[in-house]
């Protein structure tokens, strides 16, 4: 009789089991909405301009050989629309590693260990060392926080369906060049709620500068505090990634940045933002 009860209990616990599975089907799995290229770039601009300023701490894992022996950065984050952003990084005894600021194309970067200064266009960051490279991967993982993924006046897109997937491949004029053809700059793909969950940037060449994949999407408050919920698709284009990883396309190492404490839509101040210094 005791085994009789365990079979038909079993029995029981497989028959719910299955019928959850039915019900609460992965995401992987659900279908795609139909949608255009207007619609996508709609969408990015409206998570870009939603807002128009953010404060928070973030802490970094890094692999590689970005930051040497260090393998944990603890950092502050200021922005400002359109295009103002201040960055700090600490060691995890508090000693301060760097200060990355960036105003339109322009960039400083300040490190107190190596008593260092470099100034001048974001597309020089990539000659002046790692930590530099690092403070870039980690502006484009803030970018992906804040949505910055919508397509510039000049800049057009082709879509494509890739898998389950919706690839917006993202065209623009590379500066240098010396000429005016198009090329691709960028690559976003989009899962069935229509959020960003990879992106690759190129460089002049053509080849992947890096792969940032996003992930543990959140929601905030009008506080600013981040909180887990359900995503239901009307709600899916206030989501933001808490997590964000980034592979150097050149091989340099990698990048996972998770955000704490976020505060959206307060006053930044030019201090805050290091304008000041």
């Amino acid at each position: 009789m005791i085994i009789t009860r365990l079979l038909v209990s079993a029995l029981l616990g497989s028959i719910i089991l299955s019928a959850g599975c039915a019900v609460f089907a992965p995401q992987e799995d659900l279908p795609l909405k139909r949608v255009t290229i207007e619609e996508l770039t709609t969408l990015l601009r409206q998570r870009d301009t939603a807002i128009h300023s953010m404060k928070g701490l973030f802490s970094a894992k890094v692999r590689g050989g970005l930051i040497p022996i260090l393998s944990r950065v603890e950092g502050t984050v200021y922005y400002r629309r359109p295009n103002a952003l201040r960055l700090k990084g600490f060691t995890p005894f508090g000693g301060e590693l760097f200060e990355f600021v960036q105003t339109d194309e322009r960039y400083k970067l300040r490190l107190p260990l190596e008593g260092k200064m470099y100034t001048g266009s974001q597309a020089d960051l990539k000659d002046q060392g790692n930590l530099a490279r690092f403070s870039q991967l980690s502006a484009w993982a803030i970018g992906g926080l804040l949505g910055a993924n919508a397509l510039a006046r000049d800049e057009t897109a082709k879509l494509v369906l890739e898998r389950n997937r919706y690839r917006l491949d993202i065209y623009g004029v590379v500066r240098g060049t010396g000429h005016s053809s198009r090329s691709l700059i960028r690559r976003l793909w989009f899962d069935q709620r229509l959020l960003v969950v990879q992106e690759d940037r190129l460089g002049e060449d053509g080849q992947v500068e890096a792969t940032i994949h996003y992930d543990d999407f959140r929601s905030l408050d009008e506080r600013g505090a981040a909180f887990s919920q359900a995503i239901a698709d009307t709600e899916a284009r206030f989501l933001r990634p808490f997590k964000i990883s980034l592979e150097d396309g050149r091989g340099q190492g990698a990048v996972q940045v998770t955000f704490h404490e976020l505060h959206q839509n307060q006053t930044i101040t030019a201090e805050d933002l290091g304008q000041t210094l």
